[in-house]
């Protein structure tokens, strides 16, 4: 039907105030695209109907026959009568009260038994009002499900069918179910709930972001796969209070005790660290320096590498398998209340996509009847190989592009060492700051975030072509075959550049006399005297930081503006009544893919938040306060910006549950390596407990002074190659050596310049703590999944029982109708069967 107004801006009927409006199509009359010209009375129409004259606007209306029927193909469950299950209140119920949405402004949702629907049984289903059994949802996804797979030509044989395939060809302009009021007042309807405003004024509003979100309103208005992302969500912040409380703590046990901290006085009393002259880091151009430079950086790293990282890094382990498990739990529990428990058995549909493909017979193996495939089992093969491949093939891309910013990171070294001159008598107040590393690493990192944005632009849309090549049979196939892809590829560009700092750099670099050159060119990165740690809390804290603040530009802002442009063109006609479907015309549509980059940020975040935790305790920190704010943003984003999505249903949040399960094994490793590799706390242990006393140390009891000494070895400045040695003369007097990061034996010695006893030590110690940590965190990880069952005894008793109910209902009423319909027929047979079986009398 064409649209036509009524002149009810909040109206959601046809003019007969029956029927419900359950779609709107929109097009572009092409006649009114030519000209300008029109009579009066078709002017008049237009201004009473819409704002663009050249729009034209289809509503749709599915009759109560037209639902039935579908509803049936689709397994659409629907209720049969109310829960009889008598919920127990949690004993922090009292607590939780406080942060709920107040029950007389959005009421709990009413619970039932439910079965998927059948026409023949129509009478068993709990049916008080026809127009309101199928809820707005579920008509407007019954709708999409029929246009989905509508007809439309026949070219060559190929059948074309589809809106979806309309709308990418541009024939209509738009198709989307209604928002059901404004956002910013309650409908002019009396009839209408307002679900729109009610979400916006309790949910999306800024003064809620301490509340707890209405799920079960959540998934009424906007369907099972909103719901369980905004629940998942929920769900990881609630549990980040914790991660974020012990970040904090070792965070200020670091901070208070990193005026104990013995090797950073060393490194910066003028005394010690004064009195030792560094060797060049680089050929030819670089020069000596003193190590008091590095003594505010050394302060710094006192507060991240310390004994309560070492105690976080524990911890974390523990805290992401108790958040995974709890998370099986409560997606159970929403599994039965939201009726999606047997979803991808019952009810989930080829995709559109994938029927048009189906052109090739091929035999059953179960049923032994014929049916159609898109291809055959050697050319999924062969699509399976290309799709492979170019996932392969994309990803060295990416490994390339972070070998390009190593590269600029070893060859811009040389510049900022030739910039930033070091002296040891130098002064300046920058000096204590502004380093050659400092500068070498924050560069470096903005380069590689910039990178990382861009290339994320260029692979989202080559991972979306090859899953389409793919041609996975259902959508939720489909979606989790493109979150492979994309995990895959962000993980490389997102991790990479911190895999390197952690695990690569200042690790292969040789001595000064035999640098290690990579490329043939460049001489390796070496690390500060303190380690690599404080680089990777710096390249962490810019990653982290940016992706976040980009991601909320480009998700917020741009449809804010493009919303706002929309508003501003369409002022000099603001005069007139706007219908609703012109209002959600004028939103933003939500995309394919849902909110499918909403999950892929926040499983790159707790990435972040787990991998490399041992490095920056304040990451929980930093995404508990960017969660909180997500998700009233992405709510707000939802209710205000977006046009109103067609409900989907989804069991659980998919192939993101194994990723994150791949990322909490990982996490292990990543950390016990970093507090291994990274940091200096195993050679500080050695030290301690080993080389501080005899035989190999001079102090009479275990303590950690000398310890900056012990772990510099020396070099004779003679022993430099040509292509190594420093342009700067010998300024420093009579010193003839200099210091480096490592443990070898020094000039004259037999072994000069081969590692000692130190290193092998230190090797032993920081294997053995791998080890020992991994196999510790990883069986209590064992335990843990162990004790806690994914599926609750409760969620269990309320499956069983709506089975139980669901199977003698229909049951029963299916006996009531063979009585009703073969009479005194059916009498007589059941007492003889009865008879049959009654005990013989003695």
């Amino acid at each position: 039907c064409i649209a036509d107004f009524d002149d009810k801006p909040d109206s959601l009927f046809f003019n007969d105030g029956q029927r419900r409006i359950d779609f709107v199509l929109v097009y572009e009359d092409e006649s009114k695209k030519m000209t300008h010209k029109r009579s009066d009375r078709k002017k008049q129409k237009a201004e009473r109907t819409v704002l663009d004259e050249k729009l034209i606007f289809v509503k749709v209306h599915a009759p109560w026959e037209v639902l039935c029927m579908y509803a049936e193909v689709m397994h659409i469950k629907l209720p049969l009568q109310p829960n009889d299950l008598k919920t127990r209140d949690s004993a922090f119920n009292w607590f939780s009260r406080l942060f709920r949405v107040d029950e007389n402004i959005i009421k709990p949702e009413q619970e039932f038994f439910t079965a998927p629907f059948q026409k023949e049984h129509l009478s068993n289903f709990y049916i008080q009002d026809k127009d309101t059994f199928f809820n707005p949802a579920t008509r407007s996804r019954i709708v999409h499900f029929i246009l989905s797979r509508v007809e439309y030509a026949t070219k060559n044989n190929v059948k074309k069918f589809g809106i979806n395939k309309l709308l990418d060809t541009g024939i209509y302009k738009a198709a989307f179910p209604l928002h059901d009021s404004s956002f910013r007042h309650l409908s002019t309807d009396p009839d209408c709930p307002s679900e729109r405003y009610l979400l916006y004024r309790e949910w999306a509003h800024p003064k809620n972001i301490f509340k707890l979100q209405p799920l079960d309103f959540i998934r009424k208005y906007y369907g099972e796969k909103i719901g369980i992302y905004f629940a998942w969500l929920g769900f990881y912040t609630n549990m980040l209070i914790v991660a974020a409380v012990v970040g904090v703590g070792c965070f200020l046990y670091g901070c208070l005790t990193k005026d104990n901290c013995t090797w950073s006085q060393e490194v910066c009393d003028p005394n010690i660290g004064g009195n030792i002259i560094m060797c060049p880091q680089c050929d030819k151009v670089c020069t000596y320096w003193n190590l008091t430079i590095t003594c505010e950086s050394s302060k710094k790293l006192c507060i991240f590498d310390s004994f309560g990282t070492l105690v976080f890094a524990v911890f974390m382990g523990i805290w992401v398998t108790l958040f995974l498990e709890f998370w099986k739990r409560r997606q159970a529990e929403l599994e039965y209340e939201w009726d999606t428990v047997e979803y991808l058995e019952q009810e989930e549909q080829v995709r559109p996509e994938y029927e048009a493909r189906c052109t090739h017979v091929v035999m059953n193996e179960i049923t032994q009847q014929e049916e159609h495939v898109p291809y055959t089992a050697c050319g999924k093969c062969i699509r399976m190989t290309f799709c492979t491949s170019a996932v392969f093939f994309w990803i060295l891309l990416i490994i390339a592009s972070v070998i390009g910013i190593i590269v600029y990171r070893l060859s811009v070294f040389l510049v900022f060492s030739a910039m930033l001159s070091q002296h040891i008598s130098g002064t300046e107040t920058i000096l204590k700051y502004l380093t050659p590393q400092t500068a070498t690493s924050v560069t470096a990192s903005l380069i590689s975030f910039i990178v990382i944005m861009v290339l994320n632009v260029i692979y989202e849309k080559v991972a979306i072509l090859i899953t389409d090549f793919e041609l996975p049979r259902t959508q939720t196939d489909y979606e989790n075959s493109l979150t492979t892809k994309m995990f895959l590829f962000q993980f490389v560009n997102y991790y990479s550049s911190c895999f390197y700092i952690a695990f690569f750099k200042g690790r292969f670099v040789g001595h000064p006399g035999n640098p290690v050159y990579w490329l043939g060119k460049y001489r390796n990165e070496e690390c500060d005297p303190g380690g690599c740690l404080l680089e990777l809390t710096t390249q962490l804290a810019i990653i982290v930081g940016g992706k976040a603040i980009w991601n909320n530009i480009q998700e917020v802002l741009l449809p804010w503006v493009k919303n706002l442009i929309g508003r501003y063109c369409a002022a000099t006609r603001s005069e007139k009544v706007v219908p609703r479907w012109e209002q959600d015309y004028h939103l933003q549509p939500i995309g394919k893919l849902g909110l499918f980059y909403e999950y892929l940020e926040m499983v790159i975040q707790f990435g972040f938040v787990t991998l490399f935790v041992a490095s920056f305790p304040l990451a929980p920190l930093l995404a508990l306060i960017n969660n909180m704010l997500e998700i009233r943003l992405d709510a707000w984003k939802l209710t205000t910006q977006f046009r109103r999505m067609v409900t989907q249903k989804a069991q659980d949040i998919g192939a993101w549950q194994p990723i994150m399960q791949g990322i909490a094994i990982l996490a292990v490793v990543t950390n016990a390596m970093i507090i291994a590799f990274t940091s200096d706390m195993i050679p500080r242990l050695v030290y301690y407990w080993s080389f501080s006393v005899p035989p190999y140390g001079s102090h009479s009891s275990h303590t950690m002074k000398g310890y900056i000494n012990s772990t510099l070895s020396v070099f004779n400045i003679s022993d430099f190659k040509n292509a190594s040695k420093p342009f700067s003369p010998s300024w420093f007097g009579n010193q003839t050596t200099c210091r480096y990061r490592d443990f070898r034996y020094p000039p004259g010695h037999q072994h000069q310049y081969e590692h000692n006893i130190y290193y092998w030590h230190v090797i032993a110690a920081k294997l053995a703590f791998i080890i020992v940590m991994e196999h510790v965190i990883y069986f209590v990880k064992f335990i843990i999944s162990y004790v806690i069952p994914d599926v609750s005894q409760k969620t269990k008793s309320k499956v069983k029982r709506e089975k139980y109910v669901t199977q003698k209902l229909l049951h029963e009423n299916d006996l009531k109708v063979v009585k009703k319909t073969m009479g005194k027929i059916a009498d007589k047979i059941f007492k003889g069967v009865d008879s049959a079986f009654r005990p013989k009398a003695e």
